[in-house]
């Protein structure tokens, strides 16, 4: 269960490590989006992964705020 280790970790994270992850997911959604844009991009199903691993740390940052 690779989903379950990962968000296990992200909610050991603190605010501020949660917020630098958010970042550093959303560079790299753009980067793919750019190389799918230019067809450069091998793997497509790395654009969907990204994007629930976004919608992940936002909802432990939601869950951490209350």
């Amino acid at each position: 269960m690779k989903t379950k280790t990962y968000t296990d970790e992200l909610r050991a994270k603190t605010a501020e490590q949660l917020n630098e992850e958010l970042v550093a997911q959303k560079k790299e959604l753009f980067n793919l989006r750019f190389q799918n844009a230019t067809n450069q991009l091998d793997n497509s199903a790395r654009i969907r992964d990204v994007r629930r691993n976004i919608a992940r740390i936002q909802t432990i940052i939601a869950e951490k705020a209350k």
